[in-house]
C-alpha cells in the first residue's frame, strides 16, 4: 500500500536522513528495524515564519510494495543525424532544450553558438576577474550553457502554465543533477555542478545525432521574401535548416541590431535596473531563521525576497530583490570592453562568507524619453549608457562603483567599503552619478522600508554594488500567441529570456521546448500537405 503523509519537523528531522527516519517511523508506530515499508520524502520546504524553524515535509510510505522510482520519465533520443536539420541560435538553457526535443520529435538540432565550450570558457572567466580583460565573445553570458551556467543554478519558477516543470528537473537529473532538485520547493544546482551537466546535455545531442557548433557567430540570415531559410555565419558559411529557433539571450545585442537593420520587427521592453547588494549571510541567517551565530549544521543559507512600492515625482515603480544568491558572490558579467555589469551566483553547497542579491527598480518606456528617438532600441541603449558610467566611474575597468548602504541612503560617499566577494575589486563613489534619480531616489525610500519587513537589513555593514542592469531584455521580439511564430518572418521562433518570454533557466527551458515543438509541427503538416498535391 502507498501513502503520502504531510510532516511538519525540526531542521534536523528534515534534513538528516537516519533522524527523518526514526522520527516517522515513530509517529507511525513503526519499529525501526521494519523492512517492509519504505519511507521517503518527495517535497521540502521551510517555514521560518515564526521563531522556531520548521521544515513542512510531504513524504511516501510504502507498505509491504516496491518503492516505485522517483523519477517517472522515460526520455527517447533516437538518432537523427539524417534527419532534416533544425537551426538553433543559442545554447544556452532554451537552445539545448529545444535540441533535445527536437531530437525526441525526431529532427536534427543544429546549435549554433558564438561562445566556447563549458570548460574553455573558465580561462576567459578568470581573465575578466584577475586581468580585467573582456572577451566579447567568451564571458559569463556567452557560451555553452549561456548565462544560466555560471549562475546560482535556480530552477524555481512561477511558469507552470507553460510547460512541463517537473519534466525539465528530470532532464537535468538525467544527465547529473542530484535528485534532490525533484524534493526541493525552491530547487537550485549551483555554479560548480551545472558545467557537467551542460557538457551532458550537449553530448547527449552529439551522440543522437544532432550539432554543436562553438565559436560560430550568427552575423545574418539567409531571407526569402518574408521566410526564413538560414543563416549566414561570420566566416561566411551558410547553413539552412526547416526553420530557425532564436535563442540567443538577453545580451546578444548584435542580434537585436541585426533584427533592426533587416527590418524585422522588434520592439522596446521594460525591464528592471539597479544593484548588487552584499550582506554577510550570518547577518541574513540572523534575520531569517532568528539565531545566534551560527544557523547550525542542518539549515541550508537563508534567502531573501522583498518587494516595495516607490513613488517619485508622483509615478510609482516596484522595487525588488532580484536573483539572491545566498551564501555566493558577484562576478563582472560585462559582455563588451567599457562596461561594467555585475550578477550573482552560488556554489551548491552556498557556503560562502556573503549574501548577495540584485536590488534593482522595474523601468517603464515613459521613463526614457530622452531615448525614445531610438525606437525599439530604446531601452537597450540606456542599458548601455548607464553599464558605460559604471565603468567610467569604476576607474575604466572591471573594478566596480560601490557604497555604503546607509551612506547611499544619507547621500555621502563612503569613505572605505567593506570587504567584498567580488574579485576585480570595489571603488567607492556616489552612486549618483552611475544611475539617474528615478532609480536611486526609489532605492532609497526601499532600503528604508525593507528594514521594517527584516530587520537589521538595513545597515552600513552592508554595500551596493553596480550596475545590475541584465535582469531581462530590454527587447522584445513578437511572436503569435498559438503558433510562436513571428508575426512578419516565417519559420522564425523567437524563445526565451532574449526575446522576453522567459525569467530563468526552467522557464527558458520550457519556452525552448515549445518552440522546438511549434516549429516541426508547422513543418510536418507542410509536409504532409505537399505528400497529397494540397
Amino acid at each position: 500500500m502507498k501513502k503520502e503523509i504531510q510532516l511538519t519537523l525540526t531542521p534536523r528531522e528534515a534534513f538528516d536522513e537516519e533522524a527523518f527516519q526514526e522520527t516517522v517511523r515513530s509517529r507511525l508506530g513503526l519499529p525501526t528495524s521494519d523492512a517492509s515499508t519504505l519511507i521517503r520524502q518527495i517535497r521540502r520546504s521551510i517555514d521560518a515564519r515564526s521563531r522556531q524553524v520548521k521544515v513542512n515535509v510531504t513524504a511516501q510510505v510504502f507498505e509491504n510494495e516496491p518503492a516505485a522510482p522517483i523519477r517517472n520519465l522515460h526520455f527517447d533520443y533516437p538518432f537523427v543525424g539524417n534527419e532534416d536539420p533544425l537551426i538553433i541560435i543559442g545554447a544556452g538553457p532554451a537552445g539545448l532544450f529545444a535540441a533535445l526535443r527536437a531530437i525526441e520529435l525526431g529532427v536534427k538540432p543544429i546549435v549554433i553558438e558564438r561562445g566556447k565550450d563549458v570548460r574553455s570558457r573558465r580561462r576567459d572567466l578568470a581573465a575578466i576577474n584577475k586581468e580585467h580583460i573582456v572577451n566579447p565573445e567568451s564571458n559569463y553570458c556567452f557560451g555553452e550553457g549561456g548565462a544560466g551556467t555560471y549562475s546560482d543554478g535556480k530552477l524555481y519558477t512561477r511558469s507552470k502554465k507553460r510547460g512541463d516543470i517537473r519534466r525539465i528537473l528530470e532532464i537535468f537529473v538525467a544527465h547529473g543533477a542530484k535528485e534532490d532538485i525533484l524534493i526541493e520547493a525552491h530547487p537550485h544546482i549551483g555554479t560548480n555542478k551545472l558545467p557537467p551537466v551542460v557538457a551532458a546535455l550537449r553530448q547527449r545531442i552529439l551522440d543522437s545525432g544532432g550539432e554543436v557548433l562553438f565559436e560560430t557567430k550568427v552575423v545574418d540570415f539567409l531571407l526569402e521574401g518574408q521566410e526564413i531559410k538560414g543563416v549566414i555565419c561570420e566566416g561566411g558559411e551558410k547553413i539552412k535548416g526547416i526553420g530557425v529557433v532564436l535563442a540567443t539571450g538577453h545580451s546578444a545585442r548584435d542580434i537585436f541590431q541585426l533584427l533592426h537593420r533587416r527590418e524585422i520587427q522588434i520592439e522596446a521592453k521594460p525591464f528592471a535596473v539597479g544593484v548588487r547588494i552584499e550582506h554577510s549571510q550570518q547577518l541574513i541567517d540572523q534575520i531569517q531563521y532568528h539565531c545566534g551565530a551560527d544557523r547550525g549544521p542542518y539549515l541550508p543559507a537563508s534567502s531573501y525576497s522583498l518587494v516595495e512600492q516607490s513613488t517619485y515625482q508622483g509615478i510609482q515603480r516596484g522595487v525588488f530583490s532580484f536573483c539572491m544568491c545566498p551564501g555566493g558572490f558577484i562576478v563582472p558579467s560585462a559582455t563588451a570592453p567599457g562596461e561594467v555589469v555585475v550578477n550573482g551566483m552560488s556554489p551548491s553547497r552556498r557556503d560562502g562568507r556573503f549574501a548577495n542579491s540584485g536590488m534593482v527598480v522595474a523601468v517603464e518606456l515613459e521613463d526614457l524619453p530622452a531615448f525614445a528617438s531610438f525606437g525599439p532600441l530604446a531601452s537597450l541603449r540606456f542599458q548601455q549608457e548607464i553599464e558605460r558610467k559604471a565603468w567610467e566611474m569604476g576607474g575604466r575597468s572591471q573594478t566596480a562603483p560601490a557604497q555604503r548602504m546607509v551612506d547611499f541612503v544619507n547621500r555621502k560617499v563612503s569613505t572605505d567599503l567593506l570587504p567584498t566577494s567580488y574579485q576585480p575589486g570595489l571603488r567607492s563613489v556616489d552612486m549618483d552619478t552611475v544611475l539617474p534619480p528615478f532609480i536611486t531616489e526609489r532605492l532609497r525610500m526601499a532600503f528604508v522600508s525593507f528594514d521594517r519587513k527584516m530587520r537589521g537589513y538595513f545597515t552600513n555593514d552592508a554595500q551596493i554594488i553596480g550596475v545590475e542592469s541584465r535582469t531581462s531584455s530590454p527587447v522584445k521580439i513578437p511572436r503569435d500567441r498559438e503558433t510562436l511564430e513571428h508575426p512578419q518572418i516565417k519559420r522564425l521562433y523567437p524563445c526565451g529570456e532574449g526575446a522576453g518570454y522567459a525569467g530563468g533557466i526552467v522557464s527558458a527551458a520550457m519556452d525552448g521546448e515549445r518552440c522546438a515543438e511549434k516549429l516541426i509541427a508547422k513543418y510536418k503538416s507542410t509536409q504532409e500537405k505537399q505528400v497529397h498535391g494540397l
